[in-house]
């Protein structure tokens, strides 16, 4: 029986508004707002024909930021919060925890159901389809970091949580995962960082009904990139801030309400709110190798003022570093969403194909080149799990993310190579999904900001 029906209110399952916010706790909130809707049945999951025609930005646009939508500030109702710190067990225990499972089960549905089928038309497209952004917010994966108090999904801070959700999701296609995680890195950097203002104006957004399109902007087009070394400045005026520069990797810049961008103030890297209004802003598609789906831009800052209330967090860079160590996490765990991906169809395809009377898995060269994938995988996922479950409960994780971004860079694109490798010519054509992949997992290693867990 699929989660989505026995989850529905009234079955046995059924969960009451209140139910949702003892002990259980992470995940309750979000499966009902999912069962109780009709969007699974509306958008046909399982009909993978009936697709919608996407806008394309394939011959690429330049807009003014200010033309678009508007960020919708909120009133200040209630006081911000932090996420509360996960306490330890005591013990080295990776086992995702009964909320984990319940919110990945659902997640793992919708990766299968929705992102599979729509990747390759999204990846052509340039751009994610409206109707799996409306199902990742009926999810509410941009709550994910919000702080319950505020109207989040979650009790605890949990990096963990956030981790194992961008590896589902990646496992049905990265681009449209990127896409989808975008609004949820901004969310969470607010409530991690923001003040009691900031999270009061923006953080309600995030978990209504319309959640705006936003993104972490950390990443420039330059050459040997160094996240601790940006081109992008922000000078001191009067009462507030004037940042100039180029930001790149922007995910849906032309749809975004709001951006998070990474400026070097007084030698040292900080963070910004730059509403999408805001006079010197400009877009510009940037179609990329990889990650198509997510709809990648540049962002151009000339001369844009904002007030002294739009810095995010210290200007000692303690916040800014634990920004791109919590970024570098998430995409470990695209990539290893993605291997995992490869894995699964590798099998199947190895099994199937035949030469000379059997199967090609009878071979051992393609055997062993299917089961280094295997141990290269679970690696992955062992580092990016153990740094995810420090950073959940605040303990340093600076080693752990990076050991598991150096693996995660190296054997992704390995096993991207191997899967194009063992479908032979079949990997190189797009009937197949393994060139997209092989595309994607070569963003891990040069992919800052965006997504945050």
């Amino acid at each position: 029986m699929s989660i989505m029906n026995s989850l529905r209110p009234g079955g046995r399952h059924g969960l009451s508004s209140r139910e949702t916010r003892d002990p259980i706790g992470l995940a309750v909130a979000a499966v009902n707002r999912l069962a109780q809707s009709d969007l699974i049945d509306r958008v046909g999951l399982r009909r993978q024909t009936e697709q919608v025609v996407y806008s394309t930005t394939r011959n690429g646009f330049r807009v003014a930021t200010a033309a678009g939508r508007q960020f919708a500030r909120a009133g200040r109702r209630t006081a911000g919060a932090r996420p509360v710190t996960a306490e330890s067990r005591g013990v080295f225990d990776l086992t995702p925890t009964d909320d984990e499972s319940m919110l990945l089960e659902v997640v793992r549905e919708l990766a299968d159901e929705l992102l599979r089928p729509a990747a390759a038309a999204a990846d052509e497209a340039c751009a994610a389809p409206d109707e799996v952004l409306a199902a990742a917010q009926e999810v509410g994966l941009p709550g994910l970091g919000v702080p319950d108090e505020l109207g989040g999904i979650m009790e605890e801070r949990s990096a963990m949580a956030g981790t194992l959700v961008a590896e589902a999701l990646a496992r049905g296609d990265m681009g449209l995962a990127v896409a989808t995680l975008a609004p949820g890195a901004v969310a969470t950097a607010i409530g991690l960082w923001g003040t009691e203002a900031q999270q009061q104006t923006y953080l309600p957004a995030f978990t209504g009904t319309d959640v705006p399109a936003a993104a972490l902007t950390i990443a420039e087009p330059t050459v040997l990139f160094d996240p601790f070394s940006l081109s992008t400045t922000a000078l001191r005026d009067g009462d507030g801030f004037v940042l100039d520069g180029m930001k790149s990797a922007v995910v849906r810049g032309a749809d975004a309400e709001l951006f998070v961008v990474a400026a070097m103030l007084d030698g040292t890297p900080a963070l910004f709110l730059v509403e999408s209004g805001t006079a010197g802003l400009e877009v510009e598609a940037d179609p990329s190798m990889g990650v198509r789906a997510a709809g990648l831009s540049r962002l151009h800052l000339s001369g844009v003022r904002v007030g002294a209330d739009a810095l995010l967090g210290d200007t000692g860079g303690a916040a800014y570093a634990e920004c791109v160590r919590l970024s570098r996490l998430a995409w470990c765990a695209l990539a290893v969403g993605t291997g995992q991906a490869v894995l699964d169809y590798v099998k199947d395809y190895v099994n199937g194909r035949e030469a000379f009377g059997e199967p090609i898995s009878h071979r051992q060269s393609v055997a062993f080149m299917v089961a280094d994938i295997a141990i290269e995988v679970q690696a992955m996922r062992l580092l990016t799990w153990k740094a995810a479950s420090r950073a959940t409960r605040g303990q340093d994780f600076a080693r752990e993310v990076g050991l598991a971004r150096q693996l995660c860079t190296e054997k992704g694109m390995r096993i991207g190579l191997d899967g194009v490798q063992l479908l032979g010519g079949h990997g190189f054509v797009k009937e197949h999904p393994v060139e997209r992949w092989y595309r994607d997992l070569r963003a891990v290693g040069v992919m800052e900001g965006v997504v945050m867990v």
